[in-house]
């Protein structure tokens, strides 16, 4: 076969090997989306939502009398009538001292392509409130939970050492204490749950820019590794305890609109993973083909598009593979099957097709680097462009060094008289 006849063929062969995979991720792709949609719901009734436990609001009312007199018509004579105006006054006061405790335990779950980070909390506050105003009067300590529709076990809400769970009706998703407070008074509030949540947690100490002073803030995880959701504080101080850590927020007095929070760890997602092997498989099958031509080129060896085309299968077949074992195995036992799979079907191809040595070492080799490791380096964020890059020069580097003493025109020569027929 011409030389350029069969570069034809294997341009062919790999523009059709490309539009199958993009099909393929976007079937895959499809199927995760769909999937994530018809369980959103499930998930949420079951585990909830991201969790966002705010500081107690503390509203000090106040009423004060103010005498007034106007004078009426009555009967046709001015009257004076005295009398006094009751006003009600409020205002928002924040907590004198902060002392909260978060307990976080992961407890992912897997629905077809798709992890959930799921987490149990076990919270825990104390706050205090110090009356440095003249009047006297009420303070209201309202108690939000993250989630209105969520679950609380041992719930607890003390007013001065006094749980009063039991006897308060929460409304709109919170429960209010009415106290009564006099001057140089200070009132003590706690509150406690177990509860359940996915992907974060936060404790939001105010709305915005505030003055928070004897700040104190424990979050201890059973997992290592650690994230900070945006917009939040880094902790003061950090501390391994067994498998996870303990974190510290502390501050005398600090001014800040922003709170303190974790991101749970997301495990590699089958569905994602799936789709970004698929639409990236292209550019493994590119290297390969590169390197088994120019090898083939070197050593005379006449590799007919239509054994290209189904080397290409055998690399589909990873693909294939893996988009429809991935939501039934581990991630990694479905790698390692695709992998076997596809590396099988491709050397005991090639060692019919040219030889046993050639299948075993050369296109093993190649297969192993530009399917198998290219592929593994989507397991970790941020290195598939880098991968590609350390492919790229890697492969230029070699193809140099094997044939920087081939004369091209002759080895095209000798490939154009052997794809001419004798007369």
């Amino acid at each position: 076969m011409h030389p350029v006849l069969r570069m034809i063929g294997i341009i062919v062969v790999f523009v059709v090997s490309a539009v199958a995979w993009l099909t393929l991720g976007g079937i895959t792709q499809g199927r995760t989306n769909k999937q994530t949609y018809e369980m959103e719901g499930q998930i949420t009734e079951l585990w909830g939502t991201p969790q966002v436990q705010r500081a107690p609001t503390l509203v000090f009312r106040w009423v004060t009398e103010e005498p007034f007199t106007r004078t009426e018509t009555k009967d046709g004579k001015a009257v004076e009538v005295r009398g006094v105006n009751r006003i009600d006054h409020e205002v928002l006061r924040l907590p004198a001292s902060t002392d909260v405790e978060a307990k976080l335990t992961l407890d992912p779950r897997r629905k077809g392509l798709v992890w959930y980070a799921l987490y149990d909390v076990d919270m825990s506050g104390a706050w205090t409130y110090r009356h440095d105003r003249d009047e006297a009067g009420w303070l209201d300590v309202s108690f939000a939970f993250p989630d209105q529709q969520g679950i609380y076990d041992n719930f607890t809400f003390v007013i001065n050492g006094v749980d009063r769970a039991r006897e308060l009706v929460p409304e709109n998703g919170l429960v209010t204490a009415r106290v009564t407070v006099n001057p140089g008074d200070v009132v003590s509030v706690g509150a406690g749950y177990k509860s359940r949540g996915r992907d974060e947690w936060r404790y939001s100490p105010t709305n915005s820019v505030s003055n928070l002073e004897d700040f104190h803030v424990s979050v201890l995880t059973d997992f290592a590794d650690i994230d900070f959701p945006t917009q939040t504080m880094s902790p003061s101080t950090k501390t391994q305890e067994g498998a996870g850590w303990r974190l510290d927020w502390d501050f005398a007095q600090v001014v800040t609109g922003y709170g303190v929070g974790m991101v749970m760890p997301q495990r590699v997602q089958p569905g994602e993973l799936a789709t970004e092997l698929s639409f990236s498989a292209p550019v493994s099958l590119f290297f390969f083909f590169l390197v088994i031509f120019m090898l083939s080129m070197m050593r005379g060896i006449e590799i007919h598009p239509i054994n290209y085309a189904l080397i290409a299968g055998a690399f589909f077949a990873f693909h294939l593979l893996f988009a429809y074992s991935a939501d039934h195995l581990p991630v990694e036992q479905a790698f390692g099957l695709s992998s076997v799979v596809s590396v099988g079907l491709v050397v005991s191809y090639l060692r019919l097709v040219v030889s046993s040595r050639f299948a075993f070492v050369e296109a093993a080799i190649a297969q192993l680097i530009y399917l198998v490791g290219f592929s593994l380096a989507h397991f970790f964020d941020g290195f598939t462009g880098l991968t590609v890059t350390v492919l790229s020069i890697a492969t230029l580097f070699l193809l140099m060094q094997l044939t920087g003493r081939v004369r091209w025109s002759e080895a095209l020569a000798r490939s154009n008289e052997a794809a001419t027929p004798k007369a």
